[in-house]
């Protein structure tokens, strides 16, 4: 693990892998350290934000390099499944040539995949959810962002897919869509935690319409 500053409030742990660093963040969680601000997993690094009127620099390095992970612990988060109307996705059909395969088989593959939450950013909310099978790996990201994506829109790119919790631009191919409600921003409602396992379930439009503004 390598430890960098990150402004003079904060470090970046560098670890092997994305389970390391999901260990690792539990460890740091779970040290119950009375200058811990907050610790945010993302992918194989993580941020540990201190006070620093309460500790100096040197001192939270120190204790984060000895600080035991056990190698065996395996973190494992909540799964979820969430619905997805298919036939909402305005690039399914882009994606599916793109990739030389039919629609079909690119909803197939998509649901049958279990993906792992690697980071939540670009809005709140947003899960960046890894990996695609190989099929559906390589897809670029539109020419031009889309200047508004609607909530719910389930989008994919290179190796990733992920959920628009909210209305905002977006340069992701959109391949479905869920009636499910992952953000609430007023209520503090953020279900997914890194960590966390989707899964994907196709529904067709009357299941989509009974159960829009529903929560995750």
């Amino acid at each position: 693990m390598k430890l960098v500053p990150l402004g003079d409030q904060a470090l970046l742990a560098y670890c092997t892998d994305e389970p390391a660093a999901v260990r690792f963040a539990a460890a740091v969680q779970n040290a119950t350290l009375p200058w811990l601000l907050d610790v945010v997993p993302a992918y194989a690094s993580v941020g540990v934000y201190f006070d620093a009127d309460a500790i100096r620099l040197a001192e939270v390095v120190r204790i984060l390099e000895a600080l035991p992970v056990a190698e065996s612990a395996v973190s494992v988060g909540r799964r979820h499944i969430i619905p997805v109307s298919y036939e909402r996705g305005p690039d399914l059909g882009k994606v599916a040539e793109h990739l030389a395969l039919s629609v079909e088989q690119v909803i197939g593959l998509h649901t049958s995949a279990e993906f792992t939450v690697h980071a939540i950013g670009f809005v709140p909310g947003f899960p960046y959810l890894g990996y695609l099978p190989a099929e559906l790996c390589g897809v670029p990201r539109l020419g031009s962002p889309r200047v508004r994506v609607e909530p719910g829109s389930v989008g994919l790119t290179g190796r990733q897919t992920g959920i628009y919790p909210l209305p905002r631009p977006g340069g992701w191919h959109l391949i479905g869509r869920t009636p499910l409600t992952l953000v609430d921003v007023a209520a503090g409602y953020f279900p997914l935690r890194v960590g966390d396992r989707v899964q994907f379930e196709r529904i067709d439009e009357a299941e989509y319409r009974r159960r829009e503004g529903e929560r995750l």
